[in-house]
């Protein structure tokens, strides 16, 4: 009965998320949150080479990020590749920018196992940076207040509830743009980037 009770609480987070992304009409509409007033606020965490990394790092480009952590069971394993084709597509298109992926796990998420984890799934050098080095109550606020997006641990599970979403930041710190990242179909989100990041 516990455990029942314990998925029917994770159905109700998820299809409560899918809720809250499914506002705003259609799929290239719902990308824009340029007037929603987040920004992401002066951070520095530690890279996967160990080293500090922040907004000082990030100013006056734009980036695309994203919440994961390597122990995930569930969205991550789809996240993930999406950001990989979404990275590989920038690079062929010549767009400058940079992509960040903050982990909901930072204890077990260490620099050294996200800089083999990036190694392992395609990520390049000088373009995506994974970040840890953060009390997870910390992330919790931050990513709240940077993404308006709440992380938590789920009862009686390995799983840790994040955004699914991609969140695209322009050079002054604002997040302008949210992408489905668990979509398939990359050709709208693709096109956006291109042109949001050229404009």
């Amino acid at each position: 009965m516990k455990h029942f009770f314990s998925l029917l609480g994770l159905l109700l987070i998820l299809s409560g998320c899918g809720l809250l992304y499914s506002i705003g009409g259609s799929a290239t509409s719902d990308f824009d949150l340029s007037e929603s007033g987040m920004a992401v606020p002066e951070f520095e965490f530690t890279n996967h080479y160990g080293e500090q990394y922040g907004s000082e790092d990030l100013n006056g480009q734009y980036w695309l990020a994203k919440m994961v952590f390597t122990n995930c069971p569930t969205v991550c394993p789809i996240l993930t590749p999406n950001m990989i084709n979404l990275q590989d597509a920038m690079i062929d298109e010549g767009v400058e920018m940079k992509f960040i992926s903050f982990t909901v796990d930072p204890e077990r998420d260490t620099s050294e196992h996200l800089r083999k984890y990036g190694q392992n799934i395609g990520a390049k050098e000088g373009y995506w940076y994974f970040l840890t080095g953060y009390d997870f109550e910390d992330f919790q606020n931050f990513s709240l207040e940077a993404f308006n997006s709440p992380v938590e641990n789920l009862v009686d599970s390995d799983d840790i509830m994040h955004s699914t979403r991609f969140f695209l930041v322009d050079p002054e710190g604002h997040v302008i743009r949210g992408y489905d990242g668990m979509t398939t179909d990359q050709t709208d989100i693709i096109k956006d980037l291109i042109e949001t990041v050229n404009e």
